[in-house]
């Protein structure tokens, strides 16, 4: 299951609910909703940084004038939430065992670890 995305800030554990832009060549930061996807030239931010952020001087910032509001979930996170769940509750398979491995090493195995007797 994905994660809701946090904010870009340093150190702010809060939820996105805005995406920050920067259109260089017209000097203007632009704070909209949340973008669907999260893009490399893009931060997303939390409300209370979305609402106080200040552009360098000389900029222009153009601020969404609506409430900015968490996305809803979608169905691929229901789904993925449903598939991880299910992946959970499986068991893992056992490897097989043939009977001629289990004579020629004397080695216990309990778990991930491997018991190997030394050697004289």
């Amino acid at each position: 299951m994905r994660s809701p995305r946090r904010c870009s800030r340093n150190g702010c554990p809060r939820q996105a609910v805005a995406t920050l832009t920067y259109v260089y060549n017209e000097s203007t930061a632009v704070v909209g909703p949340l973008a669907a996807f999260a893009e490399p030239h893009t931060y997303d931010l939390c409300e209370p940084h979305a609402r106080s952020l200040t552009a360098p001087r000389g900029w222009d910032v153009v601020r969404h004038e609506g409430e900015f509001e968490p996305p809803p979930p979608t169905t691929d996170d229901l789904v993925a939430l449903a598939e991880a769940v299910r992946e959970a509750a499986r068991p893992a398979p056992r490897p097989p065992e043939d009977d001629q491995d289990k004579q020629s090493h004397s080695t216990g195995r309990r778990g991930h670890l491997r018991v190997i007797p030394p050697s004289l």
